[in-house]
């Protein structure tokens, strides 16, 4: 698909312009992006794909900025955006249609510098504050898997920060990718080893968008063979192991 035709050009970007939805918080994931200091501009992983997608279609790109994957999920009937990148779940399958993962990952906790928190399972009490980020696929999961607590979800990454900054959470739930890229921003803080949520991260597309689906699917898969999802991981710090085999979807 390196040089798509007029065809393929009008059944996926209708606007003429690729619109690709993108997460904007504090984290660099395969999902998170974070604003370059220096133009304002997002970059992360979803940036660097979203510029070989529209260069492979020969169009100019634009990023549609959300808070959080939920909120692409949410966006997806409005119109707003033609492809994005966000972890599978049942639910989100009711409202977008999903191609090939291109990212395997997990999520966990991150607890505070002192906490005496030292296993997902010691997360699991009374009165522990546990925090995520709403109408993503980990907190979902983090809700399914505690008993004796709940999981609060915040409408952005940032708050939930700002709230572990203050003292006010004794786990956040978040996958490691983005854990791991935060972790320098908290002396003493610990990622706690194992997982309560592993999927796929993959590319979709708004809901019954079939044959731009098949495009997106095809670039994706080629971006995965010829290594560049592996590269574009490494350039943001994150490993190159983790970018799903090709064929594989949640």
């Amino acid at each position: 698909m390196a040089n798509a035709d007029h065809g393929t050009r009008a059944l996926v970007v209708p606007t003429g312009i690729l619109r690709v939805a993108v997460a904007v918080g504090s984290a660099i994931s395969a999902v998170w992006t974070r604003r370059d200091a220096a133009t304002g501009e997002p970059r992360g992983p979803t940036v660097d794909l979203a510029r070989h997608i529209a260069g492979r279609l020969g169009v100019p790109l634009t990023l549609v900025e959300c808070a959080s994957s939920g909120e692409i999920i949410e966006t997806a009937s409005s119109g707003a955006w033609d492809v994005a990148f966000a972890p599978v779940d049942p639910e989100r399958k009711k409202l977008v249609d999903f191609g090939p993962n291109y990212f395997l990952g997990e999520s966990t906790y991150m607890v505070p510098a002192g906490s005496p928190i030292t296993s997902i399972e010691e997360v699991d009490r009374n009165g522990a504050r546990v925090l995520g980020v709403e109408n993503t696929a980990t907190i979902r999961s983090a809700r399914k898997s505690l008993k004796n607590t709940s999981a609060v979800g915040l409408q952005g990454l940032d708050e939930a920060l700002e709230r572990f900054t203050n003292g006010e959470v004794d786990a956040l739930a978040l996958g490691k990718e983005s854990l791991r890229s935060l972790l320098p921003r908290f002396p003493g803080a610990r990622m706690l080893d194992g997982h309560f949520h592993a999927a796929g991260t993959a590319v979709a597309v708004p809901k019954g968008h079939v044959e731009a689906l098949e495009v997106f699917s095809g670039m994706i898969e080629d971006l995965k063979r010829d290594g560049t999802v592996g590269k574009v991981f490494e350039a943001h710090g994150m490993d190159p192991a983790t970018v799903a085999p090709v064929g594989s979807r949640s």
